[in-house]
Formats: structure tokens, sequence, C-alpha cells
């Protein structure tokens, strides 16, 4: 086995996809997203790196970036609060006539000094989009092995609709692999064709110095995109290798997406299927336990700690420090942190942002196709 903690450091993209979920993102970034009443994406990713001895992980922020910084910390919750290594979160580098950074090469550009001082050999890099107990472990063998320039993370799997209808003016870039036995044959970009496709996951591993070499390269010639730019207009020169992962994956790519793929964690297989690996951790919030006051009833739901229940919840996910007041029925919904819904209220297929408050007597109602969405802080 591969001494991980001494061979790769990892490097996250917080802030890919943002335009997809721009509801959400107004104040946070993609990898701050609260999920699965207790977590924000980026724990997973954080998690399974760490689990793997990765204790050396930067997080390159563009903007919109506070939340993640509140949530993270100083990195204790996942033992990342290191003298050497550790947590590295990276803001834009903020300097007169300097851009924020457009795609992953300008990005990895602005700490290339970073990445000369670093000792370990390879670099694993990932964006925040997904919700997955991963073995980087079997991943870093799995490349080393294959001797590949690079290896990318792929899934069989259809491509999801909301990448597809995305618009132009906020195209953010997919991809799918062609497979040659374990080799990537070709990179297909944007792909629309239905059916099922090795659909990227947006994971790979590389050589630091050969990572260094390549961002270089292209940074001269004004490239951006590191696979349209790099790998794709390289894929006869360098060997690119697809590691096919089959476990569980929440992707989110739309509100309707974060909505099912919350709503998917009621069922005990999926809840399984994510959390029964490697534990999953994030930033500690001592509350009390969840409360079911008398006459109160909860069926199939996701509660977190410190809420209190007086009325009706039923297939929903809430997050920590909700109440649901006496009368109140909630059904379907997703109800992030500190939501509160009074007396007597009534709310189906509704999506709150954290501190949100439903009034007393009020009915809210979406549907299974369309949900209701509050932002931050509002009251309805």
């Amino acid at each position: 086995m591969v001494n991980s903690k001494a061979e790769a450091l990892g490097i996250i993209f917080p802030n890919s996809y943002d335009s997809l979920v721009p509801e959400l993102v107004s104040e946070r970034l993609m990898a701050s997203i609260p999920f699965g009443s207790r977590y924000r994406m980026c724990d997973f990713l954080i998690s399974s790196m760490v689990h793997c001895g990765i204790d050396n992980i930067s997080i390159i922020v563009r903007k919109n970036y506070h939340s993640l910084m509140d949530h993270l910390g100083n990195g204790r919750e996942w033992d990342l609060s290191r003298k050497k290594g550790g947590l590295n979160i990276v803001p834009p580098f903020a300097q007169k006539q300097v851009k924020m950074f457009a795609g992953r090469i300008e990005a990895l550009e602005s700490i290339k000094g970073y990445l000369k001082k670093q000792t370990e050999k390879y670099v694993i890099m990932s964006d925040a989009n997904i919700a997955v107990n991963f073995d980087f472990n079997d991943l870093l063998n799995a490349h080393i092995k294959s001797g590949a320039d690079v290896t990318m993370v792929y899934r069989k799997q259809e491509i999801p609709k909301a990448l597809i209808r995305q618009s132009t003016e906020a195209m953010d870039l997919y991809y799918a692999l062609g497979m040659n036995g374990d080799r990537v044959s070709k990179i297909y970009i944007n792909p629309s064709e239905d059916g099922e496709m090795n659909f990227s996951l947006n994971i790979y591993v590389i050589e630091r110095e050969n990572l260094i070499r390549l961002i270089d390269e292209a940074y001269v010639h004004g490239y951006t995109y590191f696979v349209r730019d790099i790998l794709e207009k390289q894929i006869d020169q360098l060997d690119i290798r697809g590691y096919c992962y089959d476990g569980y994956v929440a992707h989110i790519h739309d509100m309707k997406s974060y909505f099912e793929e919350n709503m998917k964690l009621l069922e005990e297989e999926n809840l399984d299927a994510l959390f029964s690996g490697n534990q999953i951790y994030t930033k500690i919030r001592d509350d009390n336990p969840t409360r079911y006051i008398n006459g109160s009833t909860a069926k199939n739901v996701m509660v977190a700690d410190g809420c209190v229940i007086e009325g009706e919840v039923e297939n929903s996910i809430l997050f920590r420090g909700v109440k649901i007041g006496k009368g109140a029925k909630v059904k379907n919904c997703v109800l992030m942190q500190d939501t509160i819904v009074e007396d007597g209220a009534s709310v189906e297929y509704v999506i709150t942002d954290k501190d949100v408050t439903i009034s007393s007597g009020k009915l809210l109602t979406g549907n299974d196709s369309f949900q209701v969405y509050v932002s931050k802080g509002q009251t309805v």
C-alpha cells in the first residue's frame, strides 16, 4: 500500500458549478451548501481525503467564501489544524489589474509557488459538487500501478439533464470519456447524447512536478480549462487513464437535484451507501438532542440535533435547530438550520435556507417537479 500521507496532497475547487444553483450560492459557494441534515458539501471530500492519510489540503476559493471559512475554521474537526500542511484556504490573489481566476489553470497558476515548495509526489484534485465517501488510497494505488500521467475518475451514468440545459451565458464544462481498455482515448466536452456514458466526476491524480510543468505551458498560451485546454489537446501525448467508480454519489447540478439527493437519504440503502464507510466529519455545534413534544408525529425523517418538533413531520430533512410549531405540518421538505415553522403553518415540497420563518397559519406548497425555495433570513 502507498503511504498516501507522504505521497499526495489534495486540492479542492469549491466554486465549480456555482452558476447551476444561483439561489443557494448568493451568500456561499458550492462547497458550503448544507447537505444531509448536518453536513456541508465539502465535508465529504475533506473527510475522505483525511481518512486516506492526506493531511495537506488546499481549497482555492473564488468568491462568497466567508461561510466556508466559518464552517472549516482551522480544520480542527478534520484533524487538519497543523503547523505543517493541514488545511489551507487560498483566497483570490488580490492585486491591482489581477482578475479573479476563470478556470482551473489560472487557479493553479496562482498557487504555483506553494506547489513548488511541497514535498508530496502526487496531487489529487476535485470539485466540490459531489457528496461521496471515496477511497483515495485505492485511486492513488491504481494511478501508480498503471504508470499513467493523469488518472481521471468517471462513473457510468446518463449525463444530468440540468447540465445539458444550462444557458450558454453561464456555461460550466462537463466531460464524458471514451475508453480503450483503461486508457482514455477521447474526451467529449459538454456531450448531450442520451444513454449511459462514462461521465467524469472531475477528480484527477497527477504527479506534482508534471502538474506544474503543464500549468506553466498552458498559462503562457492563455489557456483556461485544465481538461479542455490541456488533457483533451494532448490526449495522444499524455498517458491518461480512467478509474471507474461505482459507489454512491450525490451529484448537485440544479435545485431539483439538490432536493432529490437530500430526499434519497431517507431511503436506508442510500444512507448506508454514503455513510457506512469512513466517518464523515463536520463542524461541531454543541446543542441539545432533538425533542419530540407530546402530540407530535414524525415519519420517515432525517433530523439533526437541536430541533424541537411539536407538529407533524413526514418525508423531510431537518437541519440543526429547526422548530416545528404546534399543529404545523411539514411534508416532503428540506429545512435548513434554524428554520421556524410556526403554529398551524403547513409546508410541502419546500426548501428553506437558514434562519427562515414560516408564519403561523401560512400555507406554502410546491410539487415534486418544482420545489418552493425561501431564501436566507426571510419571513413568509
